[in-house]
């Protein structure tokens, strides 16, 4: 199945835009300005939505403005109300457990103890795609929350931003649901040396 809806999880507010934790927002809005998609507030589903044509594949894209922690409030009415199915949801977040610089699709699993992830789980099951962007771990669980919600440095945001650019290639892969060969091609990128 083609992807039909790409979420990407973050914090709404101006203190959090740079923050490691808003790298599924980075993803949704680079998408919605390459594509000149117009994102607006939507009520009804707790955030910021928009709909055109990418790769000429009509799809919507959410931003959740319900905080990390609640995005299921966000997530799981626009999915229901637009009968989006599992496999044709991608979901772009922050991933702790690998690098900055290194990005990867991921179908099915648990939340990892990503908490958008685990508010959005147990309302829809796990069998989603997720596109998993690096931000690397801080070292000890203490230090996470400083770690996800503050900048990330000037060399790993540019390793991020690498890592994004390999996803956007990839894009007309998933939107034509050529999933296999989409996670090949991100799953494979490396930094250079």
């Amino acid at each position: 199945m083609a992807i039909k809806l790409i979420v990407g999880l973050g914090n709404p507010g101006q203190q959090y835009i740079f923050t490691r934790h808003n790298a599924g927002f980075w993803f949704v809005h680079h998408l919605a300005q390459q594509f000149n998609i117009t994102l607006s507030a939507d009520k009804k589903f707790h955030g910021v939505t928009g709909r055109g044509q990418i790769h000429g594949s009509d799809v919507r894209l959410l931003m959740p403005l319900t905080f990390m922690n609640k995005s299921g409030q966000s997530v799981v009415p626009m999915v229901n109300f637009y009968g989006i199915k599992n496999d044709e949801l991608l979901i772009a977040h922050d991933e702790l457990d690998i690098p900055a610089g290194s990005i990867k699709l991921k179908t099915d699993g648990g939340h990892g103890g990503h908490n958008g992830l685990r508010d959005i789980t147990p309302h829809i099951g796990n069998d989603f795609h997720r596109l998993r962007v690096g931000i690397g771990h801080p070292g000890h669980k203490s230090k996470v929350s400083g770690h996800v919600l503050s900048k990330a440095s000037p060399d790993e945001q540019i390793a991020i931003d690498s890592a994004l650019t390999t996803a956007f290639e990839a894009l007309p892969l998933l939107l034509d649901g050529d999933v296999e060969k989409a996670r090949s091609q991100i799953n494979g990128f490396k930094l250079p040396e």
